[in-house]
């Protein structure tokens, strides 16, 4: 038991720290650069939450978000075109921001978030059913079950699963 407490103050410590240096390079970064960040984040808020939430950029791998860009005229049975400026602006943030770890790389299946290994990992427990029922309507639709998605919370200890 003594072994986890020390583990878990360890990565407290090591959160705490990378949060401060976070928090040091957004402060450091040029006012300008950071108001032109701060516009895109919104602007593909703005556009992309009008019909689902915002996914966190991180979710996909950058040749996912390029692929979903080009493609908006057809956005998964969806006419989503927007105009060159905004799609420039929206993916320039996006290829900024997206997925880089190890378990976000490769791009999935379709481009879904939903059917890529991670995801498929993180939600084994979930039962093809349950994705079924109308009060979730799909796993593409993480508000369902993970309140806080529109923040970019998917904490397992703030699941609820509609019946």
């Amino acid at each position: 038991m003594q072994k986890k407490s020390n583990h878990m103050g360890r990565c407290r410590s090591a959160l705490r720290t990378c949060a401060w240096a976070l928090l040091l390079t957004v402060a450091g970064a040029g006012a300008a650069q950071a108001q032109i960040q701060t516009a895109a984040m919104a602007r593909y808020e703005q556009e992309c939450a009008a019909c689902h939430i915002a996914y966190p950029p991180g979710m996909l791998p950058q040749a996912s978000w390029a692929h979903l860009l080009q493609g908006l005229n057809r956005h998964f049975g969806v006419d989503a075109s927007l105009d060159a400026a905004t799609q420039q602006e929206i993916g320039g943030w996006l290829q900024q921001h997206a997925g880089s770890f190890r378990h976000v790389r490769e791009a999935p299946p379709q481009d879904r978030i939903s059917k890529s290994a991670w995801f498929v990992n993180q939600h084994d427990e979930v039962s093809a059913a349950v994705f079924k029922r109308k009060a979730v309507g799909g796993a593409s639709q993480c508000a369902a079950c993970h309140p806080n998605a529109a923040k970019g919370r998917f904490s397992e200890r703030e699941v609820r699963i509609p019946k």
